[in-house]
């Protein structure tokens, strides 16, 4: 068989776009073990998590990750100590054999002595995998009663047990009883869970921004409310100073609205990973006990519908002062196209006195310079008389009168009819 080798140009992403795929890879979990993942929010200062990452790479003889990686994985003790970057946050993930107890001390810190936060820490889950043969009854009956939630997942392969609450170290506590799964299997299972709780907890970061911006989205809409209330009564006298108070509330609604677009955003996508990791699990609730879907709705839901509550109050208030802010510029438009209406009158009013002015000023044109023209002919009828013309000067003089007059008027008549074919109409 012929070997095809195919060399074609390969675009710029291509190599991260295949790799997307394989970013994320199950991590192979034996039993019994307990796993420990910490999310911190880095976003803000990524160079401090890359610098903690790089000295425990090399801590372990391992090379660090490139700036540009999102996952890193190396031997960590016992067990796989692994890294990923995501838009805001890094998390940490470690397994280690399981100790005798559930919750029990773990003779090593799980990522060293030296390990600092690389950013405010937003969430903690340890989850420890044992047998399902194994009298646990004892370790059910440690958690929360009046939080716990109990599920059959994977088939019926395993049950998860857990009630979100923190213990002393701040790590929510999850128990798999495994009931034959594969490595492979406790891996994916692992990793739902664990997206389950960082994202829930990512999920819930909208809220308090919700509840504070709640009460300024208040404040706006009074403010609002007056303005219109004024508009009804005194929008003439008024319209220059109520515009002002419309545009200030719509700059304040505006940058509270951009100082929670991202938030938001994150947690309806967070809060849909959830939904999807919570499907993935196809739990099936234990008798008598509440299953980890139907309480995250019940807990998350509220909190959503918040926030989507505080987005579209101002989307719908930001509309409402638009249309009362073009209102008003209309307002505006029709007092100044009034304003203006009565200048061009006046101004007409003006251009006719000045052509009155005009007329005027050319009849007495005409008789002036008829007069001196006169004068000259004058001057003329009487040198023709004394060059023996026997009519006399005065006879010369008064006959050449129409004739100048009419003269002199036709020449200005003509002067200001090719003034007047010389202007063209504005186009």
């Amino acid at each position: 068989m012929t070997k095809r080798s195919f060399s074609f140009p390969a675009a710029d992403i291509r190599a991260r776009a295949l790799g997307e795929v394989h970013s994320r890879p199950y991590t192979l979990v034996s039993l019994p073990r307990v796993i420990f993942q910490l999310a911190f929010l880095t976003e803000a200062n990524f160079a401090a998590d890359q610098a903690i990452l790089a000295e425990m790479s090399l801590g372990q003889g391992v090379a660090p990750p490139a700036a540009d990686s999102s996952h890193h994985t190396m031997n960590w003790g016992n067990g796989t100590l692994r890294w990923e970057k995501h838009t805001e946050f890094s998390t940490y993930f470690w397994d280690a054999p399981a100790p005798a107890l559930f919750g029990g001390e773990i003779p090593i810190n799980p990522f060293g002595a030296s390990f600092k936060a690389p950013g405010p820490f937003i969430s903690g889950v340890r989850i420890e995998i044992r047998p399902a043969n194994d009298d646990l009854s004892q370790v059910i009956s440690s958690f929360d009663p009046t939080s716990l939630c109990r599920s059959i997942v994977a088939d019926g392969q395993a049950t998860v047990v857990t009630d979100f609450r923190q213990d002393g170290d701040g790590l929510t506590k999850f128990l798999i009883l495994d009931n034959g799964m594969t490595d492979g299997g406790r891996g994916a299972l692992v990793q739902r869970i664990l997206d389950i709780e960082t994202y829930r907890t990512l999920a819930m970061m909208g809220l308090p921004l919700a509840l504070t911006l709640s009460p300024e989205i208040r404040r706006i809409e009074n403010g609002f409310t007056t303005v219109t209330q004024h508009m009804k009564q005194r929008a003439r006298q008024e319209a220059d100073a109520m515009l002002t108070e419309i545009t200030h509330l719509a700059a304040e609604l505006e940058a509270n609205a951009a100082l929670s677009l991202y938030r938001f955003g994150a947690s309806r996508a967070y809060y849909n990973i959830v939904l999807e990791r919570v499907a993935m699990l196809a739990e099936k609730p234990l008798s008598g006990n509440e299953s980890l879907g139907s309480f995250l709705q019940r807990r998350l839901a509220p909190a959503m519908r918040t926030c989507q509550s505080v987005e579209e109050r101002q989307a719908n208030l930001s509309r409402k002062l638009a249309r009362a802010t073009a209102l008003l510029r209309s307002w505006i438009d029709v007092d100044l196209q009034k304003f203006n209406t009565k200048l061009l009158d006046s101004m007409n009013q003006r251009a006719h006195l000045q052509l009155r002015l005009q007329q005027t000023v050319e009849g007495l044109s005409v008789a002036a310079i008829s007069y001196y023209v006169i004068g000259l002919v004058g001057y003329l009828a009487k040198f023709a008389h004394n060059i023996g013309v026997e009519v006399a000067p005065e006879t010369l003089t008064g006959a050449a009168v129409p004739v100048v007059v009419i003269a002199v008027w036709l020449l200005v008549r003509r002067i200001r009819k090719s003034h007047k074919d010389d202007v063209r109409p504005t186009p």
